[in-house]
């Protein structure tokens, strides 16, 4: 696990800042977080460098592009033997890389091995998936489903 860099209340109000509205200009970015533009530009830099800022992305709203039904998938693997030539948990994980529907995928503690976040365009999309894709994985012994009924909370924005 990578470091932690340190961060003064500038890099904190400028992260902030853009992580509300990334496309901003850095003259409007130093006028919000109270720096001339050529020293928020500095700072955004070396941000940058420092890996504190992975990227710039637009934001897509699924149901704008088709994508309307969410679902959380808890996933169990098969246990690792001896007689396996590659770990069941590194064949999943290449494996989840190649599935455009999974759009993150974390792996957890406890009774299930993986968190999946699903996003299709309807059941008929998630049985297929499900039936043609996760279960097919030699890997995968079980799943649980739960499907998303509202989005109470959304946001990219991390609590700096």
């Amino acid at each position: 696990m990578e470091t932690a860099i340190p961060l003064d209340a500038v890099d904190r109000r400028i992260l902030h800042a853009l992580q509300a509205d990334g496309r901003m200009t850095y003259d409007v970015l130093a006028s919000q977080v109270g720096l001339s533009s050529s020293a928020a530009l500095r700072r955004v830099k070396r941000l940058e460098e420092a890996g504190v800022i992975a990227g710039y992305v637009a934001l897509v709203r699924a149901d704008r592009v088709g994508l309307s039904l969410t679902a959380y998938l808890n996933v169990r693997l098969e246990k690792h033997t001896e007689t396996h030539k590659r770990n069941p948990m590194d064949l999943f994980r290449a494996a989840v890389q190649t599935w455009p529907e999974v759009v993150e995928c974390a792996a957890l503690t406890g009774e299930m091995d993986f968190l999946l976040r699903v996003m299709v365009q309807d059941m008929a999309h998630y049985s297929r998936f499900i039936m043609e894709t996760l279960l097919k994985h030699p890997s995968v012994q079980d799943c649980k489903t739960s499907f998303v009924l509202d989005h109470v909370k959304n946001t990219t924005a991390l609590p700096v």
